[in-house]
């Protein structure tokens, strides 16, 4: 009989270090971003726009974090399974939900259970994705 140990929950808490994290890796290079941060079951937990971001960062940042939760996967790492020749291509198009396969949304796991996610937008793919993987590794 095995038992399962209870993994905390992201709390409000880590959401802000998570946001923290990925603005201040965003400042240092000169980027103005959004971040999300979502609970495991996709629920808003944090958000902040920069004030000179653009607008759309907004959007896409949350977007990523949910394609980064449902898939338990970087988005970075999908961006070439959606392609005309991936075995995703259809994903985006086959459910009503708001994917987004761009990098900048990087899935969150404590103790190798996923707890939630953050997305980052408002800079290259290849600048979002590190500032999300800067943040998580801050959290650790």
């Amino acid at each position: 009989m095995s038992t399962t140990v209870p993994v905390a929950p992201l709390s409000t808490q880590d959401a802000e270090v998570l946001v923290t994290a990925a603005r201040r890796a965003a400042d240092a290079a000169g980027v103005t971003v959004s971040v999300t941060v979502l609970d495991a079951g996709g629920h808003l937990l944090a958000f902040r726009r920069d004030d000179r971001a653009v607008l759309i960062s907004g959007e896409t940042s949350t977007r990523k974090a949910y394609t980064a939760l449902q898939l338990d996967t970087p988005t970075a790492e999908l961006v070439d399974l959606v392609k005309p020749e991936g075995p995703y291509h259809t994903l985006p198009t086959a459910l009503d939900k708001p994917l987004l396969f761009i990098a900048g949304g990087v899935p969150v796991h404590r103790d190798g259970r996923l707890i939630g996610a953050i997305g980052v937008g408002g800079g290259a793919p290849e600048q979002d994705h590190g500032f999300a993987i800067a943040a998580v590794e801050g959290l650790s």
